[in-house]
């Protein structure tokens, strides 16, 4: 019991002395916020305030008061203005709510109770009021409940009977809280109203603690010690560690130790000196989980070496016992080399290192591979302090992947990339060798540290360009397999090792290159030629065109200048189109040499690709080997009969096609398209003719070259017009000319005249 009233009265004193601390803190915060808003303040006014809080301050959800919340500040008026203080409900009253929210800003709508009261009491001129009665009427009441409950919670509690048989002062006290609430807050008794004890003072409880020291069957809470078995049920064990009573623990945290026997000594946890029932409570499984913590960090700063059990298989590695705690090896950590086969090493006992310990999440990691590497480092310096270029050591492979092959040269690794393992080109490294096979590599070359190790296998056999035959030579034909193709060629393997290049120009005597793989694919055997070959570079050129005739060498009898063929439409360009006569045989056809009639912007508008089309030969250069075709060529000219039926002056009868910016077109054939400009579009009514009008129209100019007409409806009526004035014309000339006189009436006239005067008539 001693030993519950000491706990007990430090629980209660510290209590006591952090809600000191936390009041202080509280007003320090205060303070610190109130400069940030910038205002001045009484500091002794901010501790009453605070003070005045009471236990409140602690509590998350009364610290705060919302400026946004009418309701909220109803309540604050109505119960600490109004009725604590005794103001009266009003728009003044309302204002200086007001005046207090703008002043602690609305950028954050949540601000501190104590300030606002603080704010409140200090714009009303209200501090003398606050110092007399500092709790609003709602606290007030909570405080006289609070103190009903400690008096009740006294009488109930044994221990405080006995120290203070008849205490009622509480129950008293509450009319002096009501007058003045400040001076019963400062000297209530909050430990004990909180902890239902009176505060126990230090000094004694120190001094309590110091006698019980040395004393028999004393021991501390969570301390391990060793026990004595002294008797045993079918569950439990009963330990001995000379205490006042002795302990039970249960035999399943005995599990690993069956042949457990009475007078046998264990290590044990003091878990509680006694429970509710006043018995000893002690835990072994406890005790050897804390004492192999302690192995296992003493373990990991000595890096000894430990023994661990390997119960099973889990992602990424295997679970291992360790003094009892379960530690993880990863499967990295196993062995130096890759694990295959990780079943092998469960349920076996092996050495290991602590390499890495996780207090925080309670980790322990381990690895044998340290110990493995420990052992070679000195096997692994002394081969490398040995390594010279062109040595050849033997090696086992460790690991082979897509572009190598790891050999482990005992205890040093090197790399045999795949380009390295044969003189023939391979698609893997699994096809030379296999995993864990014994192999000789010659040294290649390393980096100054030695850590980064080139081998080479296919060095140790003499290059196959030098085994061929000096009777191979430019010209000659040669059997291959396709072993490689590209987009520019195909790779062609002549003998083991050796490899010449069939550029796809050389695959077909077509000058529309394609890709290699329209004409071979891996794995086909060819025939080619010989075209070029360096022993010294070991680079050798083939071609298979070249084992067919060159179609270009009968070119001139086979397709003379004239000739009418038919070929394919293999490519298009803008100027005009490239038709295949027959392979390694193409011609050109200009866009202009395509049709009489139609005017064609792109080849595509009157052909498609693979078109057959029919040609005839107009151009050929044999050195160049270029061929120019024409498809026009085929067909009478259409224009030439047009050049007497559409002749300057002659008239037709057509309907306006289309209206376009400068005229409008006219249809007269299928052939002939027309232009007639705008002023040429004039009716005789001086109108002008429209999309889809039908009139008459007369040629004005026809070119047979460049294909061009231009007809005109107003010369029509203009040329009528002419006639017209020109037949008037000539009839009012007719007239005056007969009105004329003649040479004999004018001499009549004056005979008649000379006669008058002469007084004959």
């Amino acid at each position: 019991m001693f030993s519950i009233v000491k706990n007990l009265a430090n629980s209660k004193i510290q209590i006591l002395i952090d809600n000191m601390s936390k009041t202080q803190e509280k007003i320090e915060f205060y303070s610190a916020e109130m400069e940030k808003l910038g205002l001045s303040f009484d500091i002794e006014l901010l501790t009453k305030v605070t003070k005045g809080l009471g236990p409140s301050i602690f509590r998350k959800d009364a610290e705060v008061v919302s400026c946004s919340e009418e309701s909220e500040l109803e309540t604050v008026k109505k119960n600490f203005l109004i009725k604590k203080l005794g103001l009266e409900d009003g728009e003044s009253l309302d204002a200086a709510i007001k005046a207090v929210c703008e002043k602690m800003g609305t950028s954050n709508k949540n601000k501190y109770r104590a300030i606002f009261y603080y704010l409140l009491i200090e714009d009303l001129g209200l501090q003398a009021s606050y110092t007399d009665d500092d709790n609003s009427e709602e606290e007030v009441e909570e405080k006289q409940e609070e103190v009903k409950e400690a008096k009740t919670e006294k009488k109930t509690e044994p221990v405080a009977e006995e120290a203070k048989p008849a205490e009622k002062a509480p129950v008293k006290e509450e009319k002096p809280v009501a007058k003045n609430a400040q001076e019963f807050l400062d000297n209530f008794d909050w430990h004990k109203y909180e902890q239902g004890i009176e505060a126990v003072d230090e000094n004694k409880l120190k001094e309590f603690d110091k006698a019980l020291e040395g004393t028999l069957g004393f021991v501390d809470e969570r301390e391990v010690i060793e026990g004595k078995v002294v008797r045993m049920t079918e569950r439990e064990a009963i330990i001995d560690i000379n205490s006042k009573s002795e302990g039970v623990i249960s035999l399943n945290e005995f599990r690993y130790n069956p042949n457990l026997s009475v007078g046998d000594t264990v290590e044990v946890l003091v878990d509680k000196r006694e429970d509710s029932t006043g018995q000893l409570v002690l835990s072994h499984k406890k005790a050897r989980v804390i004492k192999a913590w302690d192995r296992v960090n003493k373990a990991h700063e000595t890096q000894e070496v430990v023994n661990g059990f390997v119960k099973c298989r889990t992602k990424g590695g295997m679970i291992v016992d360790v003094f009892g705690i379960e530690a993880f090896l990863p499967g990295s950590q196993i062995d130096v080399k890759p694990i295959r086969d990780y079943d092998q090493y469960v349920e076996k006992t092996m050495e290991f290192k602590v390499v890495k310990v996780n207090h925080e999440f309670k980790n322990v990691v381990v690895s044998h591979k340290a110990l493995i590497e420990a052992d070679i480092e000195v096997q692994k310096k002394e081969i490398i302090g040995q390594l010279e270029k062109g040595q050849v050591l033997e090696g086992v492979v460790k690991n082979i992947t897509s572009y190598g092959v790891f050999v482990d040269l005992g205890g040093v690794d090197g790399l045999v990339h795949i380009t390295d393992l044969s003189w023939s080109r391979i698609n893997h490294p699994n096809e030379i060798v296999e995993l864990d096979q014994k192999l000789n590599v010659v040294i290649l070359d390393f980096d100054e540290d030695k850590t980064r190790i080139q081998l080479g296998l296919k060095q140790l056999n003499p290059h196959p360009w030098e085994a061929l035959g000096e009777e191979l030579k430019v010209g000659d034909k040669v059997k291959g397999k396709v072993v490689v193709i590209a987009d520019y060629g195909a790779f062609i393997e002549v003998a083991e090792g050796v490899e010449g290049l069939i550029h796809v120009s050389e695959m077909s005597w077509s000058t529309h290159l394609r890709s290699a793989q329209d004409f071979v694919n891996v794995g086909d055997e060819v025939e080619a030629v010989i075209l070029t070959m360096d022993k010294e570079e070991r680079k050798m050129s083939l071609g298979i065109k070249q084992m067919t005739p060159d179609p270009w060498t009968d070119i001139t009898s086979k397709y003379p200048v004239g000739s009418r063929h038919k070929g394919i439409v293999r490519n298009f360009t803008n100027f005009g189109v490239f038709v295949e006569l027959e392979e390694g045989i193409d011609g050109l056809i200009y866009i202009s040499d395509l049709s009489w009639t139609k005017k064609i912007k792109h080849p595509s508008e009157f052909t498609n690709i693979g078109d057959e089309l029919e040609v005839v030969v107009l151009e050929l250069d044999v050195e160049g080997r270029k061929l120019s075709l024409g498809h026009k060529q085929t067909e009478e000219n259409p224009w030439d009969k047009y050049e007497d039926e559409f002749a300057v002056g002659t008239k037709h009868t057509a309907t306006i096609d289309e209206v376009v910016d400068k005229g409008a077109t006219v249809k007269f054939n299928d052939d002939i398209v027309a232009f007639v400009p705008s002023r040429h579009l004039e009716k005789e009514d001086g109108s002008m003719l429209k999309k889809g009008d039908e009139a008459e129209f007369q040629i004005i100019e026809f070119n047979k070259e460049f294909k061009k007409v231009v007809a005109s409806h107003m010369s029509i009526h203009k040329e009528e017009e002419a006639k017209i004035v020109k037949a008037a014309a000539k009839k009012q000339a007719q007239e005056a000319e007969e009105a004329k006189p003649t040479l004999g009436d004018a001499n009549a006239k004056l005979q008649e005249l000379k006669d008058k005067m002469d007084g004959k008539k």
